[in-house]
């Protein structure tokens, strides 16, 4: 009896030492979200006094590469090629209620998110097809919308390609975008 119960212990043991090694490390750019409002998830039960909506308006889901000593723009991301704003799986938006996104109409919905980098201008596209990984299968043919936004330079360099949001006023935000020494900022109106 001894003999088996030392047997199957062991036998568990070489089995999870196994599978354990089987697991990949941590992917190299991480997925992250960006709510609007802002920190919708902490802010509305932690800080009421924003007087912010108590619903999300948009959600981003997007990966998030990093810079590590190499050039990004014209480097990594080419100028006057598709980019699908991040990494691995292209990123996408959910519209909770329709918006308007630098004065035009996005309707509710969830949208793949690419940029059209140059060194001047971005164009921000809104495509209808989703699940997409990188830019490989971009069909301009289902874009629903496409705004330009001017490249402005940061103060200090950012390291992890980043989007967020700053709710400047009720049913205003400015989403930001931006790595490296650039960024480019889009207005939103809910």
């Amino acid at each position: 009896m001894k003999k088996t119960i030392l047997l199957i212990a062991c036998f568990n043991l070489f089995i999870s030492v196994g599978l354990a090694q089987n697991f990949r490390g941590l992917d190299k750019s991480p997925l992250d979200r960006v709510y609007l409002p802002d920190h919708f998830a902490h802010d509305i039960k932690f800080a009421p006094e924003r007087n912010l909506p108590d619903f999300p308006i948009l959600r981003i889901d997007y990966s998030r590469p990093q810079k590590k000593g190499r050039p990004v723009f014209d480097g990594m991301v080419k100028y006057n090629e598709i980019w699908r704003l991040g990494a691995n799986e292209a990123t996408e938006i959910k519209v909770y209620q329709d918006v308007k996104i630098d004065g035009k109409l996005l309707r509710e919905g969830t949208y793949t998110m690419y940029a059209l980098p140059t060194k001047k201008i971005w164009t921000i596209i809104f495509n209808r097809d989703i699940d997409q990984w990188g830019h490989y299968s971009y069909d301009d043919n289902n874009d629903v919308l496409r705004v330009e936004a001017h490249v402005l330079q940061n103060d200090r360099p950012i390291e992890e390609f980043t989007i967020q949001f700053e709710d400047s006023e009720q049913g205003v935000a400015v989403m930001y975008i931006a790595w490296d020494m650039n960024r480019v900022e889009i207005p939103i109106s809910y």
